[in-house]
């Protein structure tokens, strides 16, 4: 197994069981690039549509913040895990709610988690819309995958459907 993939050999509630998937970021990424991108961000300069993720950590309660591409489908708001059952995915299944944050603005919202089986078009328009930035995460499936291949890769790349908190 190459250092920046981490298999967990335990079954997981959420997945296949066969264990859960994290790609960690590269040393360039965690240092430059997602501070970069949560910088501009936060100046209100968002780069193609990111927001800044803000979860409370759950041992910490800590807020920790890391820069995601929300994307709105069929009336909806997900949140997509390109990397797999990181860090903020653990978070937000424990916390169920976290903020968006752009500039001045800071959105509160309430998650859940999707089954594998609904999945499927959000992965696919997600993947559409980014696979230039994400696509080397999903193995060489991309948007005109078949649904079983889609489908294959779904327990690896936990999806939130996100809604205002009130």
């Amino acid at each position: 197994m190459s250092t920046r993939a981490a298999l967990s050999k335990k079954s997981s509630a959420h997945g296949s069981g066969a264990g859960t998937r994290y790609l960690a970021p590269g040393r360039f990424t965690a240092r430059v690039l997602n501070p970069g991108v949560a910088v501009l961000t936060r100046w209100g300069l968002p780069v193609a549509g990111s927001r800044v993720l803000a979860v409370r950590g759950r041992s910490s309660g800590e807020w920790r913040t890391t820069p995601v591409n929300p994307l709105s489908l069929g009336g909806e708001r997900y949140l997509v895990a390109p990397r797999g059952h990181t860090q903020w995915v653990r978070n937000l299944r424990v916390a169920g709610e976290g903020e968006l944050r752009a500039g001045r603005r800071t959105e509160p919202f309430r998650a859940v988690e999707l089954p594998d089986a609904d999945k499927l078009p959000v992965l696919r328009e997600y993947l559409r819309r980014w696979a230039w930035e994400v696509g080397a995460f999903f193995d060489g499936v991309g948007a005109g995958a078949s649904d079983e291949q889609l489908l294959a890769a779904a327990p690896k790349h936990p999806v939130f459907v996100i809604t205002p908190a009130t």
